[in-house]
């Protein structure tokens, strides 16, 4: 009913303009050499990337740490020291002060940190200004560089010496690496070796993904639009997966439009051309003045048929390329249906055009794109005008949440297995090509397109009219 049969050589020449066009396309885009991505290489600079952070925020944190529980260290080693500090002290008072030497010697070789008696003087520039303060005081001061501790011995300008107490200053057990070197290192060397592991088989998946994202990438690149990316391993690429499917089926869309558009457009010219051609050559042969004229307005009838093509064809471009955003406004529905069938009543000619909205609720008013619905309404009607016997009838209800609308005529109706393919563009029932059943088969897809703006459908079924019945459906915002 409203477009034309494709003939097998129509469907021959679609996919020749198609073979054409990818090739166009490959030619027309370089091809993208980008190699498979490196898993090794991207694993270790992951790897790298984050054990190395972790390692800088592990020390970082240490230091911060240590140095804030540095004086909570400095009490307990007193408190631990305080007892063989004091026994050495004892030791060496029971002794000259001259023998303090030999005798600090002794109980040197009998432990195994450094133990030492130096003069009070030469400390001044070891230890901080508390540190002294400590120290004259007769409390233990701590090097924190040096890790010794300082006694002073009585009331003698003689000091006692303890340390270095850490394991690793001392020159005994240098041939060895400490306890806690070693315990660091074990302890690194395990979260390295675990994190490894973890990060390894974390990374493999989205590697996967990666490559597949990549190679379904170039082959949209290279123009092979039925590429597609496969499910997502991992949650992380998934929307990006289902993205790049989706924009590969737009493309696809878009370019199937675009190449409907064009031949059904490039077959839909020949006909007024050949027409116009004929005519102006029958204008070059004839001196009648009623002949010329009837020519003059043949070739003006061809002229309004292009420039309605090429306006049908724009509107169906524009709802097939981008939906437009809706734009819904409230209106009193029963007068706006009877107010756009009257718009067009006139195209029906003699045709009994009736509105029936009874089944509406009384005062309903109900949201919807005051611009782009009539297109909608519109089409439909002139589809019936052209088929229609006698009878037209537009019905109105509400069913449940949706609102229909019903176009109904007396026509030749649709076979079941065409209605619904009717609503592809370029597409008509019928094989003639005058002006009375004419058309380009855009508008019923226009239909559809504005019924998906607004959520919902066009269908076409029988009539109780015996014709065709077209609606209009969807749901209604009161």
């Amino acid at each position: 009913m409203t477009g034309t049969e494709s003939r097998p050589e129509d469907s021959g020449a679609k996919e020749s303009s198609q073979g054409l066009a990818r090739s166009l396309f490959r030619v027309a885009l370089p091809r993208w050499r980008g190699g498979r991505y490196s898993l090794s290489k991207l694993f270790f600079n992951i790897y790298l990337l984050a054990m190395g952070s972790f390692v800088a925020i592990a020390f970082t944190a240490d230091f911060v740490i240590s140095t804030a529980q540095r004086g909570i260290t400095d009490d307990y080693a007193r408190r631990f020291m305080r007892g063989t500090i004091t026994l050495i002290e004892d030791e060496l008072f029971r002794h000259p002060r001259r023998e303090w030497q030999k005798k600090i010697k002794e109980l040197d070789e009998k432990f195994s940190y450094n133990l030492g008696i130096v003069e009070r003087i030469t400390l001044d520039r070891t230890l901080t200004p508390s540190q002294v303060i400590k120290l004259d005081a007769g409390d233990i001061a701590i090097d924190h560089d040096g890790d010794i501790m300082y006694h002073r011995l009585g009331t003698s300008s003689q000091v006692l010496v303890v340390g270095p107490l850490a394991s690793n200053r001392n020159p005994e057990l240098k041939d060895r690496l400490p306890l806690e070197l070693r315990l660091r290192l074990l302890t690194w060397s395990l979260i390295g070796v675990i994190f490894a592991i973890a990060l390894w088989f974390w990374i493999r998946p989205i590697w996967r993904d990666l490559e597949a994202l990549r190679q379904t990438a170039r082959d949209l690149g290279d123009g092979h639009f039925d590429a597609r990316t496969p499910a997502a391993r991992t949650q992380l690429f998934a929307p990006l997966s289902d993205t790049m499917n989706s924009m590969a089926d737009r493309i696809r869309q878009l370019l199937a439009t675009h190449r409907e558009l064009s031949c059904g457009i490039s077959h839909e010219l020949r006909t007024p051309i050949a027409r116009m051609r004929f005519a102006l050559e029958m204008l070059a042969e004839t001196d009648e003045h009623e002949e010329r004229e009837r020519l003059w307005a043949m070739m003006e009838a061809d002229l309004d048929e292009l420039d309605q093509l090429i306006d049908t064809s724009l509107t169906y471009a524009r709802f097939e390329r981008e939906a437009p955003e809706p734009h819904f406004s409230s209106v009193k529905f029963a007068d706006w249906l009877a107010d756009e069938v009257d718009s067009v009543r006139l195209l029906g000619r003699q045709l009994d055009v009736v509105v029936d909205t009874e089944k509406l609720p009384a005062n309903l008013f109900i949201d919807l794109d005051r611009k782009a619905m009539p297109y909608a309404l519109r089409n439909l009607l002139r589809n019936a005008f052209k088929y229609a016997g006698k009878r037209i009838s537009v019905n109105a209800e509400l069913v449940g949440e949706n609102i229909l609308i019903h176009v109904d005529d007396d026509g030749i109706g649709i076979p079941p297995e065409e209605r619904e393919h009717i609503f592809s563009a370029f597409t008509r029932l019928d094989r003639s090509r005058d002006r009375s059943t004419g058309g380009y088969g855009l508008g019923l897809a226009i239909a559809r397109r504005v019924l998906e703006l607004h959520g919902g459908t066009a269908i076409a079924d029988a009539s109780p009219l015996g014709g065709a019945r077209f609606t209009l459906a969807w749901k209604a915002r009161q």
